[in-house]
């Protein structure tokens, strides 16, 4: 028996896997096989939303977690994948700089918005207005993070690639069967997959989609994070990743032209130079009306859990998420209101 049966290896299920392995639990993971977003997410994490200039909730106290955990699985698999890499804000009109400098004078985004323009230029973008330093921001190398973890798990009997079979899972009073499995929780972190799950699927988990291009522009002089009404992120040896679009209605992960157009539309808007797309990517998003997480237990059910909703910030969201179901689990410390699944209940 192991004290933990995750169902999903993307970043909430690998973020809760490694929170339980660090305090001596034993876990085993079921990739889900079901619509997985971090194998395609840009991975980016900073503390603001940009469209609107407004903090995250707890921006700080994620980010603090955000760095221990992610360099202590560095260490752990011996390998790097969160680079801290700032972000530039490139601003379009005067309004926009004049906004910029009022968000970045408030309580709350000063920490986190530089109140001077960034002058400097970039080959092969123009940038008029200048643009915005946004301070502790990065990018996590998901692809990399979730192939070396899985490996990790793999080499310690603890992961099985299969579709889950929820007509199979049993509850007993103080823990529950799934086949040759049997643990004292289940964690569910299936992501958008979660709308097949018969326990959870009342909850109001949509599904975005997200297009990205990896691109090579040999001209494109960029070694820092370029915000606009998209991103550009670069990746090294002329190649950037470009993202992402925003899809609602769509809830398949096959890229599609309209996306592509909709990307290098917006690209040429901001870029002047000549490039190659190398590859194109796309995925749905586990999001939610309100913006936050799905946190918290069956009503009916004690030992089945949930880790889902980290929508486009699984990066950020992921660490601090875990802590929070893991504790209130373990140690019974009341979940927040804001992303706990009763707040549901409570509207019905």
């Amino acid at each position: 028996m192991v004290d933990y049966l995750i169902v999903g290896s993307g970043l909430a299920g690998i973020a809760f896997a490694e929170t339980a392995l660090q305090r001596k639990k034993s876990v085993f993971v079921i990739d889900a096989a079901s619509s997985n977003s971090s194998q395609v997410a840009a991975g980016l994490y900073n503390p603001v939303i940009l469209k609107r200039f407004s903090p995250l909730w707890q921006a700080q106290q994620q980010l603090d977690l955000l760095h221990s955990f992610y360099q202590t699985l560095e260490s752990k698999l011996d390998c790097k994948f969160d680079f801290k890499l700032p972000t530039l804000r490139k601003f379009a009109s005067i309004e926009e700089q004049n906004n910029w400098f009022v968000a970045s004078d408030k309580y709350g985004l000063n920490a986190f918005l530089a109140p001077e323009l960034v002058s400097r230029k970039y080959n092969g973008i123009d940038s008029p207005f200048d643009y915005g330093l946004v301070k502790q921001a990065g990018y996590v190398n998901v692809a990399l993070l979730l192939e070396q973890y899985k490996k990790y798990l793999i080499q310690n009997g603890s992961y099985s690639r299969e579709s889950f079979d929820y007509n199979v899972l049993v509850s007993y009073p103080d823990s529950i069967a799934y086949k040759n499995h049997s643990a004292r929780h289940i964690i569910f972190a299936e992501g958008f997959g979660l709308r097949a799950n018969p326990y959870f699927n009342t909850l109001p988990l949509d599904g975005t989609k997200g297009e990205l291009l990896i691109i090579k522009a040999p001209q494109l002089d960029l070694d820092v994070i370029v915000n606009t009404n998209i991103f550009i992120l670069p990746l090294g040896n002329n190649l950037f990743k470009v993202g992402a679009t925003y899809n609602w209605t769509d809830k398949t992960d096959s890229p599609t032209e309209e996306g592509k157009l909709e990307l290098i539309t917006r690209l040429n808007e901001i870029i002047h130079c000549e490039f190659e797309i190398v590859s194109h990517l796309a995925g749905v998003r586990p999001t939610v009306k309100d913006r936050k997480p799905l946190l918290g237990t069956h009503g009916e059910y004690p030992l089945f859990h949930i880790l889902n909703g980290l929508g486009t910030r699984g990066v950020m969201l992921g660490p601090s998420m875990a802590k929070m179901l893991f504790e209130n689990i373990e140690l019974n410390i009341p979940l927040f209101a804001e992303i706990d699944i009763k707040r549901f209940d409570r509207k019905k």
